[in-house]
């Protein structure tokens, strides 16, 4: 069984073209299935298994990424930030226009590597990968496969990471640790981060890091940790309202009810909101906050903040891909209208986010780091059900966070995600929408399942 894993994650790193959809989705299938009865075969043996997610990581270390052409852009960014050059101000397209396009290594074949969507915009990758991409264009400054490989020794280290702490979290939540086995043993990890050079699980490390941490009640180094992680990816800062009730007297609402007398609702919320420790809660804020201005503040100008939301505004507004609740509306807006509503969707549509990330703060209990795990799982969800667009590497967060509740919905996901790939098949990368309706009718259907008929669906072989 290892051995015939091993055998695939080879076809997959260096036999695979991603046009060729029937070979890619077999492959994962295999891949899935082989690794779902290593773990359940051996979850006792966690440092055999341990090796052999390293094993199967040190297969890709030699091929350049199969699924994804965003690494082109990474190492772009990495060099000219090493030629001095603030990769927030300017465009590929408008860089190989004049004088500076000289000093960068390759350039031609970067550009043409990345695709002239990622071109002709501006970098959205914040400091912290930014710095990764730096060190990578200082290293290698004229080899794109030396650069691909010290891209994968940070992912390497962030997995390492993420199956230590992981494990510590587990076992100080009273949860089983091979748990932590559905992510680091997770083809679609390996595939996605390792393979394909995404940095979540390097963003995971460190959300796994600050719950590590706001366990030993080290909350101005889990602030830090947290502000770390933003700065990989924006995405954390959607959490921080979730941490409302977290920094509270941890009375249980109840008590203070029947102390003081109160039953209705509304007094229950301001109950707990009473007992919040404010002074806590906000030097918490301040921290995560001081530490992502921090890192921003070397890149600043006058042009960075126009450049950069329009960047990630373009997300939310210009594009479109695997998305579920989006498509409906779309669809709608089509009948209605006549014409593609994406542009006021995208504006709508993360509003909504906003309302339940709210909801999700004053009336989640939030008050323990499982409970406080799981409005992060709702959350993120929640989020990407009504994105514009979802790319299969985005389920890495919700499958990480997923490890420390009771809900497998995001395993389900991350099997399901590879459907979406179909769309490299079509010459117009034209997506197949239903394999996006059956990706999302299973997701959907297993999370309700789970929500209303828990017991008929514990799955032993899951726990």
């Amino acid at each position: 069984m290892f051995f015939s894993t091993i055998a695939l994650y080879w076809s997959f790193a260096y036999d695979l073209d991603r046009s060729d959809f029937p070979k890619l989705f077999t492959l994962y299938v295999a891949l899935f299935f082989l690794s779902f009865k290593l773990i359940q075969l051996l979850k006792t043996r966690f440092w055999l298994l341990a090796g052999a997610a390293l094993t199967f990581r040190v297969i890709f270390i030699f091929a350049l990424p199969t699924l994804s052409q965003d690494f082109y852009r990474f190492i772009w960014d990495g060099r000219i930030l090493a030629n001095g050059i603030n990769p927030y101000l300017s465009t590929p397209d408008l860089l190989m226009e004049n004088a500076h396009f000289g000093s960068i290594s390759q350039a031609k074949e970067l550009v043409s590597g990345m695709g002239s969507l990622s071109a002709s915009n501006f970098t959205n990758y914040p400091p912290v990968n930014q710095f990764i991409f730096a060190i990578s264009g200082w290293l290698s400054e004229q080899n794109i496969f030396s650069s691909v490989v010290i891209f994968r020794l940070f992912i390497l280290l962030a997995d390492f990471g993420i199956l230590l702490y992981g494990r510590k979290l587990l076992k100080s939540l009273n949860l089983p640790e091979h748990q932590i086995f559905w992510f680091i043993l997770n083809p679609f990890v390996i595939i996605e981060c390792f393979g394909n050079l995404h940095f979540e699980s390097v963003m995971g490390f460190f959300i796994i890091l600050t719950f590590y941490l706001l366990q030993k009640q080290k909350w101005i180094f889990a602030a830090f940790v947290l502000g770390i992680s933003v700065s990989v990816k924006l995405l954390p800062l959607m959490f921080l309202p979730l941490f409302l009730k977290f920094f509270s007297s941890k009375k249980n609402p109840s008590e203070i009810i029947q102390n003081r007398g109160l039953t209705a609702p509304i007094s229950i919320i301001i109950a707990d909101l009473k007992s919040v420790n404010w002074t806590k809660l906000l030097g918490f804020y301040a921290v995560v906050l001081l530490t992502v201005i921090l890192s921003f503040l070397p890149f600043y100008n006058s042009a960075f903040l126009s450049n950069f939301s329009e960047s990630v505004g373009l997300w939310f507004q210009k594009f479109e891909f695997n998305a579920s609740i989006y498509y409906i509306i779309r669809w709608i807006g089509f009948q209605v209208k006549g014409y593609n509503i994406i542009a006021d969707a995208g504006k709508i549509l993360p509003m909504i986010t906003l309302l339940i990330i709210l909801g999700l703060s004053v009336f989640s209990k939030n008050k323990s780091l499982k409970s406080l795990i799981l409005s992060f799982l709702f959350t993120i969800c929640a989020y990407f059900l009504l994105s514009t667009t979802v790319h299969p590497w985005y389920i890495v967060t919700p499958l990480l966070l997923s490890v420390f509740t009771k809900y497998r919905f995001p395993i389900v996901w991350s099997f399901m995600a590879i459907l979406s790939y179909s769309a490299y098949a079509n010459p117009t990368f034209q997506e197949n929408l239903w394999l996006v309706a059956i990706e999302y009718l299973v997701v959907i259907g297993f999370l309700l399942a789970e929500i209303y008929f828990p017991k008929q669906l514990r799955f032993s072989l899951l726990s």
